[in-house]
């Protein structure tokens, strides 16, 4: 009886272990940043236009992970890891990308890897069933066969139907570059490091290693995809120089502010004068607290583009957390005007306005943030900003709105509806804040009760 309690506690743990590795990826940070979510949208938008969907309706998403990866995981939302932009050569190769996973948005991939998912699980559920009740009968050898058989089943079922979608999305993704007549050079060459780190890695390249892994073999989908779209006439479309030229910025920037300063300096030396390297170094010795040295490369970058908007937030960013928010009012103001109260933006001007504890800015800054969270309501730093100057102006009830905003976004519902509530108690019956009160309240109380049925 011990060895039966014993066998059937594998298999559950066996069970298990398929289960977790079907699951969706857990919750990553998303990193937000105004020039590269600009970027991101305009290298997606006709690539969006030539799948049909609507370009408003469709998001990309940029996640803090270093590995090389995009994914889509419901609803017209792309997720693009920093590691990928970093591992791209050219804007043209994520762009390929890109059309890659929206082709699984207009196939519905999403919906059709759940219902795959729970077919596999039944077949490897009923392998389990009948596992443990051989192994009742006390014949642990048929058992563990039922059991292998069952997961063999599942397994290979589930990773074939992944295969055929990822082929699949290939071809849309062709059709989609062909469509916005962007060049599918970058498509290939980008799958042509995928290819290379596979073998660097010691992954096998053989036809018999096909059948165990999620994805058609990047050689096979290299030249699939070369026969296509070597005979499209925008096979030799020249890359686009300005959106080229917008990529590198962002991808060193993104670097500096991500890596070890030592690893940006090493990658970016003082010799490399271009934009993307000081670029990168300005991060890299803001984040290394030399500030002097993070505002001569700004001043460097402003003196050839004294209109770029995100260079002006730069500075305004190092000297606000370097404790000169007085000083960084000029280019923040600058920088929104430029962007037009861009949201990222306009909350980092509105938090200097906070920051200089001068009564005379709390008027423009409540002004600001109030148009920041308008155009973005998922901005809870705006919120958090704007609950500040609110309760510094005495308004007591928005300041508590505006908490509640940001306590839902950060999924803290309780506290969520405590303040919702008492926003609604002490805001104007029937004004448009009073309204946003009750809203926010039933959305926490909602979430409430799902959270507590699911227990």
């Amino acid at each position: 009886m011990h060895l039966t309690r014993s066998f059937c506690a594998a298999l559950l743990a066996l069970l298990a272990t398929f289960a977790l590795s079907l699951q969706p990826l857990a919750a990553q940070s998303i990193l937000r940043d105004a020039e590269t979510e600009a970027l991101l949208r305009d290298m997606a938008y006709p690539l969006v236009e030539a799948s049909e969907l609507e370009p408003e309706n469709v998001e990309i998403v940029l996640i803090n992970d270093g590995s090389i990866n995009a994914f889509v995981a419901g609803g017209q939302v792309v997720y693009v890891h920093a590691g990928l932009l970093n591992a791209a050569d050219t804007a043209n190769e994520v762009q390929g990308v890109i059309a890659h996973e929206l082709g699984h948005i207009t196939a519905g991939h999403v919906v059709r890897f759940a219902e795959r998912t729970k077919g596999a699980q039944g077949i490897s559920i009923l392998s389990l069933i009948l596992g443990v009740g051989a192994a009742l009968a006390g014949a642990g050898d048929a058992a563990l066969g039922a059991i292998m058989a069952g997961q063999q089943a599942a397994v290979g079922n589930f990773l074939a139907f992944n295969r055929n979608q990822e082929a699949a999305t290939d071809q849309a993704g062709a059709r989609y570059l062909s469509g916005a007549g962007i060049s599918g050079r970058g498509m290939i060459s980008f799958f042509e490091k995928l290819r290379n780190a596979e073998i660097r890695r010691g992954y096998s390249q053989s036809d018999d290693a096909a059948y165990t892994r999620t994805h058609p073999l990047s050689g096979d989908r290299i030249q699939f995809l070369r026969d296509q779209l070597v005979k499209d006439p925008a096979w030799d479309a020249p890359d686009d120089a300005e959106l080229q030229a917008r990529f590198l910025k962002v991808r060193a920037k993104l670097f500096g502010y991500l890596a070890e300063p030592k690893r940006t300096f090493q990658e970016f030396p003082v010799s490399d004068e271009s934009t993307p390297a000081r670029y990168a170094r300005a991060y890299a010795y803001h984040k290394d607290a030399q500030v002097q040295n993070a505002l001569n490369e700004v001043e460097t970058l402003l003196k050839t583009e004294p209109k770029n908007p995100y260079f002006l937030e730069l500075k305004g960013q190092i000297l606000l957390e370097s404790g000169s928010p007085e000083e960084a009012l000029e280019p923040l103001r600058r920088a929104t005007e430029l962007t037009l109260s861009q949201p990222l933006i306009a909350g980092m001007f509105g938090h200097a306005l906070i920051a200089t504890e001068d009564e005379a800015n709390y008027d423009e800054a409540r002004d600001v943030l109030r148009a920041a969270v308008a155009k973005d309501r998922f901005n809870p730093f705006a919120w958090y900003q704007l609950g500040v100057v609110y309760a510094r102006q005495g308004d007591i009830p928005r300041a508590k709105l505006a908490s509640a905003e940001q306590q839902v976004m950060r999924r803290n519902y309780p506290e969520a509806l405590r303040n919702a509530t008492d926003a609604e108690a002490g805001l104007p019956v029937g004004s448009p804040d009073w309204i946003r009160a009750q809203d926010v309240a039933l959305q926490a109380r909602a979430e409430l009760e799902r959270l507590r049925d699911e227990r």
